[in-house]
């Protein structure tokens, strides 16, 4: 028999994807860092593996990872991904977002980000929000699935995501207070 566990809380990672970052940031930084504490923000990287959010946001776009310092529990990325929508909302204009955010959570296991949209492989966490298994951590290395995004599959992504990953650990191997 199994024996029910909580498991360890994980790293709160936000992509943000934009091509007019100067009509919302640092405001939006601001309230990411109001709602969820300190964050470590990547420098700004092309986004060019697909043309999905080409007519909505604009070109060219570019995405930053915002790793947050305070880890959190699980069963928290749906409200989260669910917060992170009403922003976006807030911050449309004539009906088209100006970014978009992608939370997930990267633990030493895997990346699992937040969608509003089903498919197979998915699993229903609650109010329309389903996990998306993205990546696995095996042999010392990210692997990607089939489903996994382009640009998450990628080299240059898996190798942010490693770094993340190692902060990720020293951050466990601290004492909690």
């Amino acid at each position: 028999m199994s024996t029910p566990k909580t498991p360890d809380p994980g790293m709160l990672v936000i992509s943000v994807l934009s091509a007019d970052w100067g009509a919302f940031w640092p405001q939006v930084g601001a309230e990411l860092a109001d709602r969820f504490g300190p964050f470590d923000p990547s420098e700004e990287f092309d986004f060019d593996q697909t043309d999905y959010y080409d007519e909505e946001l604009g070109t060219p776009i570019t995405r930053r990872l915002l790793a947050f310092d305070a880890l959190r529990p699980l069963d928290e990325l749906a409200d989260i991904k669910l917060w992170t929508n009403s922003v976006e909302q807030r911050f449309a204009r004539d009906g088209r977002r100006l970014f978009n955010l992608d939370p997930g959570f990267l633990t030493q296991q895997s990346l699992v980000l937040a969608t509003g949209k089903n498919f197979s492989h998915r699993i229903y966490l609650k109010d329309g929000i389903w996990a998306d298994l993205t990546l696995i951590w095996q042999k010392k290395r990210w692997v990607d699935f089939p489903w996994t995004f382009p640009d998450y599959a990628g080299e240059a992504m898996k190798s942010r995501l490693t770094k993340l990953r190692q902060s990720y650990r020293n951050r466990q191997s601290k004492p909690r207070t």
